[in-house]
Parts: C-alpha cells; sequence; structure tokens
C-alpha cells in the first residue's frame, strides 16, 4: 500500500516531551538498525546494541565528533526494544535524560547528525498500524487521550484503545458475514422458494442493524465528551456571575467585588461538569450605561449568548426576578437556558415563577456552594439531550468512524428492504452486504483509503 509520504522501517528520531524544563525528557528513536545507529552516540555501545528487548542499559549519550574529554552531553538510561514487541512494530530506543531544553534539543541533533531523520506528526502511531500493533480505533484513541479535558472523556478513550469499539465492529462483521455465507448456499444450492425472505433468516441482521444505530447514535454524547459545550453566565450586575464562574472553576479566576460593573468584558476557561468538559464565559453585567467599555462588553455578552449552547441567567433572589429578566430570557429562543436564583442563603421560600420562558430553574448560593451539584446536572441534562452513552459501552471516536457506521447502517438497511419484496435477487443483497462489510472495515482500518490515513495520523503529534 502507499504509505501517504511515511517511510517505513528507515531510521526516525523524535522529541517525545514536551519541550519545556522538567525533570525528564524523552528522545525516542525507531526504524531498522536504529539500536545499532544509537549505540554510535552511547558511551557503551557494545552493551546498547547487544541489550536484550524490554530493557535499560546505563550510560552517557556522547558526541563522536567532540574529543573525549568534552564529548559527553548527559548521562542517562536507554530503553531497548526489539521488533516486534515495541510500540511502532520495529526497533526502538528511547532515551531518558535529564530535562532541560539544552540537553535534549542536543540528544534529539545528535540522532539526526548520525543516521537518523526528524519523524513526521504521528509516524510512530502509523508505523504501529502498519506493522498491525494497532488498528484506526485505537490509533485515533490514543490522540483523544492527549487531548481529553475531563477523567470521563480520558476514560471512554482509553476505552476504545483497550479495544471495546474494534471488538464491537468486530462482532457486527462476522454477523454480516454469516448471513452472506447462508445467502451463497442458498444461491449455489437453490430450493422452490417463491421469494427472497424465504431464502434466509432476516432476524441476525436485524440485530445488526440495531447495533448500528446504537453505534452510530453514540456519537452525539461521545463528541460532547471530547469537544465540551459553551456554557455562558448570564445576568443584571451583582447578580453574582464572577462568584459562580469562580465556585465552578474552584479557584480564584474572576473579580469578585459589591461594586457594579465590575467585570466589563469577558473571561472564559474550562470546567469539569459530571465529566463533561464546559468552556465557561463570565461576562459584563446586563444593565444600560452611559461608560462606553461597559456597554461594549453588554453587547459582547449578547453576542456570547447567541453562540452558547446553555445560558445559566443569574437572579439576586433578594431582589427578585424583574421584567428585564423576563424579556431578556424571551429573547433567547434558540439557546436553552436555565434561570439561577443566586444569594438564596439565609433566604426561606425562595419562589420561581411557573409561568416564565424558562424550562429548567437552580436554587443555589455560589457563595457556600449549595445548590452547585443540581445545577450542573442539569446542564448536563440539557447538553446531552437524552443521548448518553454509558461508559462501559463502546462508542464512536470520530467524525470519520461515524460516517462508516452510518454508511454501513444505509447499506444493511436498504439490504433488509429488498429482502422484504420481489423486486430484487440475491445477488442484490449480497452487494448491499459487501459494501456494508467495505464501510465497517474503513472503522477499524481493514479498508481505508491512503488520504483518509493522511488525514488521521498528521493531526497527531510530533513524537506519537
Amino acid at each position: 500500500m502507499n504509505n501517504t509520504g511515511y517511510t517505513p522501517e528507515e531510521p526516525i528520531a523524535a522529541i517525545a516531551t514536551a519541550l519545556v524544563p522538567s525533570a525528564i525528557g524523552i528522545v525516542r528513536a525507531s526504524g531498522k538498525n536504529c539500536i545499532e545507529l544509537a549505540s554510535k552516540i552511547f558511551s557503551r555501545p557494545k552493551a546498547l546494541s547487544e541489550a536484550q528487548g524490554n530493557s535499560l542499559v546505563y550510560g552517557w549519550v556522547i558526541d563522536p565528533s567532540r574529543p573525549k574529554e568534552s564529548s559527553r552531553i548527559d548521562e542517562v538510561m536507554a530503553a531497548v526494544y526489539r521488533a516486534p514487541r515495541s510500540f511502532t512494530g520495529e526497533d526502538m530506543v528511547e532515551i531518558f535524560c535529564h530535562g532541560g531544553v539544552s540537553v535534549v534539543t542536543s540528544i534529539y541533533n545528535l540522532f539526526l547528525a548520525n543516521g537518523f531523520r526528524k519523524a513526521e506528526r504521528g509516524e510512530y502511531t502509523f508505523r504501529a498500524y502498519i506493522n498491525g500493533k494497532t488498528d484506526l480505533t485505537k490509533a485515533e484513541a490514543v490522540k483523544e487521550i492527549i487531548e481529553s479535558k475531563t477523567d470521563v472523556s480520558r476514560g471512554r478513550a482509553a476505552g476504545r484503545l483497550s479495544g471495546n469499539l474494534f471488538e464491537l465492529i468486530d462482532s457486527i462483521k462476522k454477523s454480516v458475514v454469516d448471513v452472506l455465507g447462508n445467502i451463497e448456499v442458498e444461491i449455489e444450492y437453490p430450493e422452490d422458494e417463491e421469494n427472497i425472505a424465504d431464502c434466509f433468516d432476516s432476524t441476525p441482521l436485524v440485530q445488526v442493524k440495531e447495533k448500528l444505530q446504537q453505534l452510530e447514535a453514540s456519537w452525539k454524547s461521545e463528541k460532547l465528551y471530547q469537544d465540551g459545550a459553551r456554557v455562558v453566565l448570564c445576568g443584571k450586575t451583582n447578580a453574582g456571575k464572577s462568584s459562580l464562574f469562580n465556585t465552578l472553576l474552584k479557584e480564584e479566576r474572576a473579580i469578585v467585588s459589591n461594586i457594579e460593573g465590575t467585570t466589563r468584558d469577558w473571561i472564559e476557561s474550562y470546567a469539569d461538569f459530571g465529566g463533561i468538559p464546559v468552556r465557561l464565559f463570565d461576562t459584563a453585567g446586563l444593565r444600560k450605561t452611559d461608560d462606553v467599555i461597559e456597554a461594549r462588553g453588554v453587547e459582547l455578552t449578547k453576542d456570547l449568548s447567541e453562540d452558547a449552547d446553555v445560558i445559566l441567567y443569574l437572579v439576586d433572589s433578594k431582589n427578585g426576578i424583574k421584567e428585564e429578566d423576563v424579556d431578556y430570557m424571551k429573547e433567547q429562543k434558540t439557546v436553552p437556558s436555565v434561570l439561577v436564583m443566586n444569594k438564596c442563603d439565609g433566604i426561606e421560600n425562595v419562589v420561581i415563577p411557573t409561568d416564565g420562558p424558562w424550562k429548567h430553574a437552580v436554587k443555589i448560593s455560589a457563595k457556600n456552594g449549595t445548590g452547585i451539584e443540581e445545577l450542573v446536572s442539569v446542564v448536563k441534562e440539557i447538553v446531552l439531550g437524552g443521548s448518553v452513552a454509558e461508559k462501559e459501552h463502546a462508542g464512536l471516536g470520530s467524525e470519520r468512524q461515524k460516517k462508516s457506521v452510518q454508511e454501513a447502517l444505509e447499506r444493511v438497511t436498504h439490504a433488509l428492504e429488498i429482502a422484504a419484496t420481489d423486486e430484487y435477487g440475491l445477488d442484490a443483497v449480497v452487494q448491499d452486504l459487501e459494501d456494508a462489510l467495505d464501510s465497517l472495515g474503513e472503522v477499524t482500518g481493514d479498508v481505508t483509503p491512503d488520504d483518509v490515513l493522511g488525514n488521521i495520523f498528521s493531526r497527531f503529534c510530533v513524537g506519537k
């Protein structure tokens, strides 16, 4: 197969840790003869070149171009992996050095000067894929884990990395193959049935359709756990938006003051709403003002509200709901809104009118944290919209996977429709099911165009 510009087996090297001062840095190398090449810049070349797989060798990285007395770069541990028992399925060496930027880059440049080339983005994972060490669902899960923003999103990606999606797709494919086998028998040894429906039992195919429908539906919630939701805090000045912002973040990010109009611009940060990464916005208080800067902040608040997934509209319970509060929430017709009655501590019987333009209302105290758990639960329910995928169940991890599953579902659905009529022969059903198998093969990488591979792996970081 064409390998999208990568050259398999060619020795490659990359810095595998962030290029910032740290305790440890890692320079990773892979490819044919990479262990022997690495031994040329190692103080104990024989120990490294003869090391067993999955072992550590102590020594120094040296620059052979310098005089012996000044050739030492750093004291390191070298991890040796022998093919095929490595991440890429090739021989590999990883140098664990001190994490100074100068040290790491010096070792990396030594690799490049001694027979290695720079690794491309995602090239290590690509090699793992072409060497049969992983499939595309696991490869994409690696990127998901790196980019995950909450423990739950990481856990869902870890499920795909462990193979739960691959196993589900594989079981569906086997069911389709079994149906195809039964049809082929009928084609080779036809009986006297009057229609297609009599030729084979469609029950397994109906079950396949149901599994594909469930899998397709999982993408909505999986995407949410990956990308997150935009939640905007709105309300009049001194409603407690900044206090709630800080409480949800569990840190002091916004300035809290009794002086009205303290927040003139907007600030944002990520928060964890029950495992869903939320891009949370604290905005300027809504009021009429002659201050040009504050007025601009109010306009920005309205713009942010229009693009939000959920609006949390805060009201000071001591002042109650005013007509302008109701009017603003009425304006937000396309964005789900939650009425948040804040500062409820010390107030008995806070009444929330049932005839307002809100479907959801919560009583909280941003100051002492009461009601926050309920508020998070309400937001989570809104953004998921009933599409909750249970953690233990496999779910789709990318738009690419969703598209392929949709195509497979369309072909299986069409096959069932054909099987229920007398308009077509069994060959038409076979064609649909073979197309479905091709689409499912694209999910795991059994059947994948090279341009798709290039798109997937080029989005990885260098060194992974």
